[in-house]
């Protein structure tokens, strides 16, 4: 993740000091970083990889970052060590120097809190790969700078990015809003409505999806997407929203960590046969308006809590995730008062705060209003 930032900023003409303690993991960042560059080159994306090779220093002292600018850290998602590294930081890098973290769910004033001049940090939040995803999270923690936001967004601009500035909350944007894709299908699958094949074959095929939640939580890896579900129900005090599934849980536990581990809710050894859909229409319907209904209300909450913008929510979880639309704009199409239906049969039918409609959905599907 950081040799893809530090690519991003250098192939914008910057030049970039990468810094790993570890020197064979350095080693293998000059080594990725010269065969993408190259072939960037040799498909006309870049005019000269040696020109942007040159732009990047390797280092394992952080004293290297003296004159720094700006400094991202992508380090381990713990939020002890991010603190450690930033009191570090402080003390070598310039007054002005803005000091950004990579975190995808963890407080930034949290990480602010361990620096003296608490008002440069900010969360900058790529996703993965950072060369090819164009969502760029922004996220100013309360002691941030009000102008630094701004700031930060007209230099992502200038990276080729598509930033949205997002509220401190757990999960920001899209690691919130998303959570009912995974969720909600683990869910249905629990239940014994519909079995995994089924359930990702209705969300590719009716609704849109490039890819089902299944196959989408393998290919994440389940240390990564079972941790961020965790981290964001434990951060809302134990939300029933965000509660996580004890199926995806038990992969973490046997070591089936999806595609990278050879095995997940599928199977990926050689000569497996993966198992066939139920192709049937009526329950695909189904299954689709329940996580559909699910993501919309997560999407209008964010708004209403004013997480972010509806536009910025729009264009995160189009850039960020590929959804084949907004979820504002789905909610729109499907009208206010269809989506807060289904999720009040839900609720009915379960009793469990976790499908409790939004205030604001609510109140818009009273009054017919949409968002644009």
């Amino acid at each position: 993740m950081g040799s893809g930032i530090a690519q991003v900023a250098a192939v914008a003409g910057h030049p970039v000091a990468i810094l790993d303690t570890n020197p064979v993991a350095l080693e293998k960042s000059k080594a990725n970083l010269t065969s993408v560059l190259n072939k960037l080159q040799e498909k006309g994306k870049i005019a000269d990889a040696t020109e942007v090779l040159n732009r990047f220093s390797f280092v394992t002292d952080m004293n290297a970052f003296a004159d720094c600018g700006l400094v991202i850290e992508a380090i381990v998602e713990n939020l002890d060590v991010k603190k450690k590294v930033f009191a570090d930081l402080e003390k070598i890098v310039k007054d002005d120097c803005i000091l950004a973290s990579n975190t995808s769910s963890l407080s930034i004033a949290s990480i602010a809190s361990a620096c003296q001049k608490a008002e440069r940090v900010i969360g900058i939040h790529f996703f993965n790969p950072a060369p090819l995803m164009a969502l760029v999270e922004i996220i100013p923690a309360i002691q941030t700078n009000e102008n630094l936001p701004e700031q930060i967004k007209a230099l992502m601009l200038q990276w080729g990015k598509a930033p949205v500035i997002a509220k401190d909350t757990p999960g920001f944007i899209v690691n919130r809003v998303a959570r009912p894709f995974y969720s909600e299908a683990l869910r249905i699958y629990e239940e014994g409505i519909a079995d995994m094949a089924t359930i990702d074959w209705a969300l590719t095929t009716i609704a849109g999806f490039k890819m089902g939640p299944f196959t989408l939580m393998d290919y994440i890896g389940h240390d990564v997407n079972y941790i961020v579900t965790e981290t964001v129900f434990t951060s809302f005090y134990f939300d029933p929203r965000y509660k996580p599934a004890l199926s995806q849980k038990r992969l973490l536990e046997a070591g089936w960590l999806g595609r990278k581990s050879g095995r997940g809710f599928y199977n990926y050894a050689e000569g497996i046969t993966m198992p066939k859909a139920t192709e049937d229409t009526a329950l695909g319907n189904k299954i689709v308006a329940r996580v559909i209904a699910m993501l919309i209300n997560e999407a209008v909450d964010a708004v209403h809590w004013q997480v972010a913008t509806a536009n910025d929510i729009e264009l995160a979880m189009t850039k960020g995730v590929n959804y084949p639309k907004g979820l504002l704009q789905w909610c729109d199409a499907l009208g206010a008062d269809a989506v807060l239906a289904t999720l009040d049969t839900l609720y009915d039918t379960y009793h469990e705060d976790r499908y409790r409609a939004s205030v604001l959905l609510r109140k818009m599907g009273v009054e017919g209003k949409k968002f644009f």
